[in-house]
Order: C-alpha cells, then sequence, then structure tokens
C-alpha cells in the first residue's frame, strides 16, 4: 500500500484546475502602471501583481474566447502601504449580473492582504468584470490587484 499525507489546501489545490486566462480571454483594464501590468495578476505563476497608473475607479473585464463554466473564483489583494477601505464588485454575463460586492479595509501591519475565494456555479460566462474601488474616501489610493483566477 502506498500512503501520503497532505493538508487539506494541498488537496483542493491539486485537485482544482485552474484556467489559463493568458490564452483563455482577451482583457480590458481602465488603467495599467507599466512596472505592473495585468498579465502579472492573471498567469498561474505568482507574480508581483497589477497595478492602476491613476487613482480612482478602475475596472477589469475579461471577454472569454469560448463561453466558460466557473466553479471557483479567487481574488488576492495586497496593500501595505496606505490605509484605505477598497470595496470591489464582480458581475459576469451579457447581460451584466452582480455576483459579488464586498469592503476591506487595509491597515499595516495587521491587515494587509484579503484573499477572497467563492465557490459558485457560473454557465456559459462570456464576460467577467472586476471593479475596483480603491479607496472609498475618494483618496489617491491606486487600485492594485495580486492575483485573480478562475477554476
Amino acid at each position: 500500500m502506498r500512503k501520503r499525507i497532505v493538508s487539506s489546501a494541498a488537496a483542493q489545490e491539486q485537485e482544482r484546475r485552474w484556467l489559463d486566462l493568458e490564452h483563455a480571454a482577451t482583457v480590458e483594464v481602465t488603467s495599467e502602471d507599466k512596472d505592473f501590468p495585468i498579465e502579472s495578476s492573471l498567469s498561474l505563476e505568482s507574480g508581483q501583481g497589477w497595478r492602476a497608473a491613476a487613482p480612482g475607479t478602475q475596472t477589469i473585464r475579461l471577454l472569454f474566447n469560448e463561453p466558460q463554466d466557473i466553479q471557483c473564483i479567487s481574488l488576492v489583494f495586497e496593500e501595505d502601504k496606505v490605509e484605505r477601505t477598497q470595496e470591489f464588485a464582480l458581475r459576469c454575463g451579457g447581460p451584466l449580473r452582480e455576483l459579488i460586492r464586498q469592503q476591506w479595509n487595509f491597515s499595516a501591519p495587521s491587515s494587509i492582504r484579503e484573499t477572497e475565494e467563492y465557490r459558485v456555479q457560473l454557465s456559459d460566462v462570456t464576460i467577467l468584470e472586476l471593479t475596483i474601488v480603491p479607496d472609498i474616501a475618494g483618496g489617491a489610493a491606486r487600485a492594485s490587484l495580486k492575483g485573480l483566477r478562475l477554476a
């Protein structure tokens, strides 16, 4: 008999087949810092993430080459410099319908990373849109996204 002990997180990660967004979709983004391109947050490899070039509300839209069935949405945001309350909304479809709207308080050093994982049952998705309000108080913070994965 062969035996392996794996953590539950590792087992879930092995079961999940993340969609290769670089090949499965075209991405539209309202702003991009040249040193933090959107590809970095959509890659299956962990990267530095995306950051907007300007403050204010930003939108990242994925236009899938073929309709997708989605069971899991994973989002990671990081901020270790500016205290702020961020809000994001996730929409899908055509016409777009809101799936999730959530706020998070970033406050270094204790609260610098927001990780969200949503179990969903979405069929034939052609568009997925993420809107980020980096500071609901209207400050000069720039939106950022460490990672977005879909399975």
